[in-house]
């Protein structure tokens, strides 16, 4: 079944949901949280189904918003606006993004992430929301954009690692290892790539037999624990920072860099430690 941008198979009580744009590194599209929200709709409702899997298409998981699309592409797109800048609009667009990412979470259903490949910025936002991940180790997961241009709007981070070390991948934007994301916490386990399938294969058989009504009621008392620390409304001021993050001064050069020289040089500029073009702090 073909949900756009995300492909839906389900077999023996298991739904496996696939990131499909693999020629762009399953890359966020304008569309895809969307069809991700529409793939787990159809999960939820699926009767046949006691677990879902979350992976991606090709080499990749997922290598965050298309920012060739968002970024390198001159002029106002849904990401970017020309000043004044409307701080609402761009909520709207980035909440929606939010929420639809938001359907792993709510799925009533168990759900798995097999992170084959790298889930970066947008993608470890997508990635953060299973309930357990078992991830490739030499896999990449991070969020480089919180150095400029971004804030994780489902703010799992701090949900995951805790204070500390939620702070330290924030500020560094590092991209960190499968091996080093199960060391620190973030994943439950991490795993040689030729070892991820029959991983994850051991860990769905166990889980599918249980009855559907258990796996709810397990799902959601522990997901009304994190409700109640207030994920909601960390999500709301993170969801704003992201919008404020590519307008700042230092934003609005980011997304000119890219216009001027590519995605690829401005990140390469971003990320190298000097400080930003056209930065005044």
């Amino acid at each position: 079944m073909d949900f756009g941008s995300v492909l839906y198979e389900s077999m023996d009580r298991v739904a496996t949901i696939t990131l499909n744009r693999p020629e762009r590194f399953n890359a966020i599209s304008e569309t895809m949280p969307d069809d991700i929200a529409s793939a787990f709709k159809h999960a939820a409702k699926d009767d046949s189904v006691h677990v879902v899997v979350l992976t991606g298409a090709g080499r990749g998981f997922c290598g965050g918003y298309d920012l060739k699309e968002f970024a390198e592409t001159p002029g106002e797109n849904p990401g970017i606006q020309e000043m004044p800048w409307d701080p609402m609009i761009d909520y709207n667009f980035m909440d929606r993004c939010t929420q639809n990412f938001m359907s792993i979470w709510r799925c009533n259903k168990p759900v798995i992430g097999r992170i084959n490949g790298d889930a970066v910025a947008g993608g470890s936002d997508i990635a953060l929301c299973c309930d357990i991940i078992i991830m490739n180790e030499k896999a990449r997961i991070g969020y480089p954009p919180s150095r400029v241009w971004g804030c994780p709007t489902t703010a799992m981070w701090v949900y995951r690692l805790g204070l500390e070390k939620a702070k330290f991948m924030l500020f560094t934007g590092n991209l960190i290892s499968g091996k080093k994301a199960e060391e620190m916490g973030l994943v439950f386990q991490s795993v040689p790539l030729k070892e991820l399938d029959d991983t994850v294969l051991q860990l769905t058989d166990r889980i599918k037999g249980v009855p559907k009504n258990q796996l709810m009621m397990m799902k959601m008392m522990v997901n009304q624990a994190y409700e109640n620390m207030g994920l909601s409304s960390t999500q709301s001021i993170a969801t704003l920072f992201d919008g404020i993050a590519r307008h700042s001064p230092e934003g609005i050069r980011f997304k000119q860099r890219a216009e001027e020289v590519g995605f690829k040089q401005a990140v390469t500029e971003r990320d190298s430690g000097d400080p930003i073009p056209g930065s005044k702090n």
